[in-house]
């Protein structure tokens, strides 16, 4: 494994830019090269997963690998695999969740369930989340291998939990502030935070890779809320859609009456404050995406 020196500021976002669009790349080639099978025609889960993958999105897990992987002195092919599984895996969680949720619309886009139908949906989940350990494979350092295997393996198990949780609290009323958190940790932290942890253990960095878990997982959970305000109105749900798990429902159940808005807001931004501290104690600077991105939404919140 080959890694690189530190990069001045410009040449590294440049750098950034390049390694993005390999990720975009290598994202449809994978799952082109598994397209077709012994029947020799195109899997409609392959083209069903290419299409949701053209969608876009801001890939912020992509980006947290590649800043954090760039500045700890990865190999820039190595960066890659880590952004291009932690995409592959937040994908696949995206399809299923649109499926569950009855989600018509993501990105200004029909989504995949709602398009090639629920079967299909659940088939091309499958397909991202089996590529993304497959890619995963292309990590230079054979060594480090199952060490990283094992942690994708914890944080899919985790988000799966989280989701399941999520699911539950749409017929039991969530009325405990703690509850709330933890399942927004497990739901949106646990692949938020992969990419950050993958980095930081594939360069050595054991010690610090809990740091950027908590780091992440904080950020997520004043993220959701924020999501959560901005959805405010829909998620209180109707006559045909339950209500969602949302941190002012849930603060107005605790007692919170009128003042549960405001008191969003102030969870949201001591979890923000949080993820931005701990971001900066992270080795080398690899935080400081995570940094920059909760300052941004404490401005918006």
């Amino acid at each position: 494994m080959h890694a690189h020196k530190p990069l001045a500021l410009d040449n590294q976002q440049s750098l950034i830019a390049d390694l993005l669009e390999q990720t975009e790349q290598r994202m449809t080639a994978i799952i082109g090269r598994l397209a077709y099978g012994g029947a020799l025609h195109r899997s409609v889960a392959a083209e069903a997963s290419i299409y949701h993958l053209a969608s876009g999105g801001q890939r912020v897990r992509a980006r947290l690998a590649l800043n954090a992987g760039i500045v700890v002195g990865l190999a820039h092919d190595d960066a890659v695999s880590i952004a291009v599984t932690s995409e592959l895996l937040h994908n696949a969680s995206l399809i299923h969740d649109d499926l569950q949720d009855e989600e018509d619309m993501r990105r200004g886009r029909r989504t995949v369930w709602s398009l090639y139908g629920a079967k299909v949906a659940i088939c091309a989940g499958d397909l991202l989340l089996s590529s993304a350990y497959g890619y995963l494979s292309e990590f230079s350092d054979s060594r480090k291998l199952n060490q990283l295997m094992r942690l994708v393996h914890a944080r899919t198990a985790k988000v799966i939990h989280g989701q399941c949780a999520d699911l539950v609290a749409q017929t039991t009323k969530v009325k405990d502030v703690a509850h709330y958190e933890a399942i927004a940790a497990a739901k949106s932290g646990a692949l938020l935070g992969l990419p950050l942890e993958l980095a930081l253990v594939a360069s050595g960095h054991d010690e610090a890779a809990e740091a950027g878990r908590a780091a992440a997982e904080a950020f997520a959970v004043g993220y959701q809320i924020a999501d959560d305000i901005a959805d405010l109105q829909s998620d209180r749900g109707s006559s045909e859609k339950p209500a969602a798990l949302n941190i002012v429902l849930v603060l107005e159940a605790a007692g919170y009456g009128v003042n549960a808005l405001g008191e969003a807001r102030r969870l949201g931004l001591k979890h923000l404050n949080t993820a931005s501290l701990a971001a900066t104690q992270l080795p080398k600077q690899s935080g400081l995406f995570l940094h920059e991105l909760s300052l941004k939404l404490s401005a918006q919140l």
